[in-house]
């Protein structure tokens, strides 16, 4: 600043602060006056932590603090005097002219260029990015205005630094997901063939010890099955693979599902599986909300030793809560708020032998989030606990019921005598393990790798029974091509099972198809056999 030259914005600022605040202290108030001296609004104004400045009507600098030196490198008294367009990119000073002139005609407090991003220019020609705050003066009949200016250079910076590491983030996250693409698929892959294998050996051995060692290998690759399931669904959720499809549903189709699923597993155990009648109606995806009740219902039959596990349902207002209730050992207060951490489990400290990998209710939490939906447990401890889950209800008629996708089978009942069997499978050790294990099963077996060679196959013997293929198969084919190749060139409704890790919206259909069932990998090998006898019967 000139000290020579009438600062008339810093004499009106000193001018118009002479005032009285009252003070209050005890019993009495008293007013106390208070001049302002010039010398002491420049100094407030120099203390500022921003660089300021006050123009007049003409767009004038009257006044500039000592931030404005730091900032921008003028000395206050080349500033002074100087149009603001001088601390301006020179590509936008005309340009500010013309706003500079709108702002005049409706002066209000408000940041400057809302939207935009701002630049400023130094004495040396560099530019910065900055943030302008705007004030108006009235300084007796003039207007000034004044401009807090402050460099944003290091939030620009880590603004940038945090889009650099988004897009980061979302490069990972796509190559997660083609990962999951891959890893649905070809991890399944070995579990499928020593599950089937293990199924043929356990029918070709009358052997005890043999047995008893094949079913301890059963366990571990169920074992193994079960976790890479769950470790995959937290990836697929957490990448955004998994979109749901929202309709309306009939939640007593989906008990019952339920029902078939856990009734035999609960009976061994010795505890009362008890599912209420319901007549509600939800708005949901069903796979998904499926999905949640599974996992609830496994914890409720896993966490109780004895008494029952009851699923009930209800409607309140607009919503549907499904309440899965159960007598078992209950959840400690200070339990409740880690139970949807991953690999956390109720009871079992970090270096103990563990029953599960405490990944079930991580999933079920990831899913009711994605789902929009709502979820609340109260527990007891030695006394049980009730999980709710709550949908909203839907506001039409309910679509068709739900078909069970799956039908497991303590003991598959045996097939018809060689019954002919069209195995399609691109994988040798699969197709393999899978043929071997139907022909023990006393089915009569041929394969084919490629959608051509069944179409090939087909043209030769005409005598098929059932098809069992897998869903992804090389050059881009798949099962849902194959069933339908096969149906036109048989002329008949050919009964299908499609083998799949997939969960995509197409595979998530088929329970529309009445002669379609779908087998998730890696498959029991006693479930293949029960869902086969289940399309032969119903032909």
């Amino acid at each position: 600043m000139i000290h020579d030259r009438p600062n008339q914005g810093l004499t009106w600022l000193a001018r118009e602060s002479a005032r009285c605040e009252d003070v209050f202290s005890g019993p009495r108030a008293y007013a106390v006056p208070v001049m302002l001296s010039s010398e002491l609004v420049r100094s407030v104004l120099d203390s500022a932590p921003d660089a300021m400045i006050i123009i007049d009507g003409n767009g004038r600098i009257l006044f500039a603090n000592h931030q404005v030196t730091t900032l921008f490198g003028h000395p206050l008294d080349s500033i002074v005097g100087q149009p603001v367009e001088a601390l301006l990119p020179e590509r936008f000073r005309d340009r500010h002219v013309g706003h500079r002139r709108s702002y005049a005609e409706s002066l209000r407090l408000r940041p400057m260029g809302i939207g935009l991003d701002l630049f400023a220019r130094r004495k040396d020609g560099s530019e910065f990015p900055v943030e302008i705050s705007l004030s108006p003066i009235r300084a007796g009949e003039a207007m000034l205005v004044a401009a807090a200016i402050r460099d944003v250079t290091d939030r620009m910076q880590a603004q940038r630094e945090l889009k650099d590491a988004h897009a980061a983030a979302d490069r990972a996250n796509q190559a997660k997901s083609r990962f999951l693409a891959t890893a649905s698929h070809d991890l399944r892959q070995p579990l499928q063939t020593l599950a089937l294998l293990n199924g043929a050996m356990r029918r070709l051995s009358a052997d005890t010890e043999v047995l008893e060692a094949l079913e301890h290998q059963d366990q571990a690759i169920s074992a193994m099955s079960r976790l890479l399931n769950a470790l995959l669904d937290i990836s697929k959720l957490e990448s955004g693979a998994i979109k749901p499809e929202i309709t309306d549903f009939k939640v007593a189709a989906l008990l019952e599902e339920l029902r078939t699923e856990f009734a035999n597993l609960a009976h061994t155990k010795g505890l009362e599986l008890a599912i209420e009648p319901c007549s509600e109606c939800a708005h949901s995806d069903p796979a998904l909300v499926g999905q949640v009740l599974r996992n609830l219902v496994s914890n409720a039959i896993k966490y109780t030793q004895h008494g029952f596990v009851q699923i009930r349902a209800h409607r309140t207002d607009d919503r549907v809560r499904i309440e899965i209730a159960d007598s078992g050992v209950g959840i400690a207060p200070n339990e409740l708020t880690h139970i949807y951490d991953e690999f956390y489990q109720v009871g079992v400290s970090t270096n103990a032998s563990r029953d599960g990998y405490g990944l079930g209710l991580s999933i079920v939490q990831r899913v009711v989030k994605l789902l929009d939906a709502g979820i609340d447990v109260v527990s007891q401890l030695g006394k049980g606990s009730t999980f709710s889950l709550v949908l909203p209800a839907c506001v039409a008629g309910a679509g068709p019921a739900l078909r069970p996708l799956r039908r497991s089978s303590d003991s598959a009942p045996s097939p018809a005598a060689q019954r002919h069997v069209l195995l399609v499978e691109d994988d040798p050790g699969v197709r393999n393990a899978t043929r071997l294990f139907l022909k023990v099963a006393g089915y009569r077996v041929a394969v084919a790798a490629t959608l051509a060679e069944a179409l090939e196959h087909t043209r030769h013997t005409r005598d098929i029974d059932l098809l069992v293929t897998d869903y992804h198969l090389d050059e881009g084919h798949t099962g849902l091509e194959v069933i339908a190749a096969l149906r036109e060139e048989l002329g008949v409704d050919l009964g299908a099972i499609l083998v799949t890790g997939d969960t995509s919206s197409a595979v998530r259909e088929l329970h529309r198809d009445a002669r379609l069932r779908l087998a998730s990998k890696p498959i029991d090998s006693e479930e293949l056999l029960g869902v086969m006898a289940d399309l032969l019967a119903a032909r």
